[in-house]
């Protein structure tokens, strides 16, 4: 296994979506400390994968914050979302990350204690090996991209974690697919994980979950520009990734919010009930704002990153193979927090509950009060700062 830092000016072994930041490969055996939140690499290797096809020589980009001490006892990983990547907070770059009220220096988890490591999930289009990635051919693997479970890419980051030299975890958390890919870790590897913090997701998908997902997968494959998902070269289906932002992002919301912040509102000076044909009409304020949450994502992300890894929560069951959900659980060691969003429409505090109520020693449901909806586990993750310095990060 190899650990490769991205640095400026050497030479790009292995380009990323955009062209835009390549990776350096370090003599083997080589342990680089990189500056907090610079993406790094490591190759894994062949990976087997729970459909029996093997992803060849698969690549895992990571961001660290922190120092690993001696005994490497203070290694934390945090799981990031759906469209997420490994940018979880500020350390030595500027740019600003999506988790900053939970990590950094005097943060719950303080980057001045802890070493933080955050993976881009196996599939994604942050670094690591995905479908537009190069093949052994040379080729995107686009649409010979296999199914990766989120059992896989459990897998995957077991090795990452080998290659860093951590046998254990001091914790691991995450909210909606990251909070799954934290139970996934506890439950798959319990004598790696010490504590385990779930937020707003449950034990499964549930059969409504994979019907949000399938309508977003859909709306991607049947663009005329998806080719079958062998786009690169080649105009990308950005309005199928545009259409499955907002289908995922309504549910993100809740029906308060999204009323309470938009009504029924015009667009600006756009006049919905005023128009000749169906097409001309102006556009209320919430279209708009779907609008933006689209072309927003389809600016950045790659469609077939965002069917793998929403096929990869669709695979999410802790109990797949395993037994009933107090079976499946039941040799769980760490300590866990689960939490969820009281207005989360997309993963219900039911769910959460049901989680908690099953896992040995039945923890306590922690609720985050927030109208936003789903989102409220970014936004509102204060609410926990209590719970994570008393039970995880004292």
């Amino acid at each position: 296994m190899t650990i490769a830092l991205n640095r400026s000016g050497e030479p790009q072994t292995i380009p990323s979506r955009n062209g835009a930041a390549g990776r350096t490969e370090a003599p083997q055996g080589t342990a680089f400390r990189a500056p907090d939140g610079i993406v790094q690499y490591v190759r894994i290797g062949d990976l087997q994968l729970e459909s029996g096809v093997t992803l060849p020589d698969a690549v895992l980009a990571f961001e660290t914050w922190g120092t690993l001490n001696a005994d490497a006892s203070n290694a934390v990983l945090i799981e990031h979302a759906l469209t997420g990547d490994t940018h979880v907070t500020r350390g030595a770059s500027e740019e600003p990350g999506w988790w900053e009220q939970l990590a950094g220096p005097g943060a719950p988890v303080d980057t001045d204690k802890y070493f933080v490591v955050s993976i881009n999930i196996l599939g994604g289009c942050s670094g690591s090996t995905g479908p537009s990635s190069p093949a052994p051919d040379g080729r995107p693997w686009g649409s010979r991209f296999p199914l990766v479970t989120l059992r896989d890419t459990t897998a995957a980051e077991a090795r990452a974690a080998d290659a860093l030299g951590i046998d254990c975890w001091f914790a691991v958390l995450g909210g909606s697919l990251g909070g799954a890919r934290a139970l996934e870790w506890a439950v798959t590897y319990p004598e790696r994980v010490r504590r385990c913090a779930v937020i707003s997701v449950g034990a499964s998908s549930t059969a409504e979950q994979i019907a949000f997902a399938q309508a977003q997968t859909l709306a991607i494959r049947q663009d005329p520009h998806y080719n079958g998902g062998d786009y690169y070269g080649g105009p990308e289906p950005e309005a199928g990734l545009a259409l499955a932002r907002r289908i995922a992002h309504i549910t993100y919301r809740s029906a308060a919010e999204l009323d309470g912040r938009f009504g029924r509102n015009a667009q600006g000076s756009e006049a919905p009930l005023a128009a000749g044909p169906l097409g001309g009409r102006g556009r209320y304020q919430v279209e708009s704002y779907l609008d933006h949450q689209g072309s927003k994502l389809a600016r950045r992300f790659d469609a077939n990153s965002y069917i793998a890894i929403t096929e990869a929560l669709m695979s999410h069951d802790v109990c797949r193979g395993r037994g009933s959900l107090q079976e499946s659980l039941a040799g769980a060691t760490a300590e866990f927090l689960v939490a969820a969003v009281d207005s989360d429409r997309l993963y219900f505090p039911a769910q959460s509950r049901a989680l908690a109520e099953a896992l040995p020693g039945c923890p306590d449901l922690h609720m985050i009060e927030a109208p936003i909806g789903h989102d409220g586990f970014l936004t509102e993750i204060g609410q926990l700062s209590g719970q994570l310095r008393e039970c995880f990060f004292g």
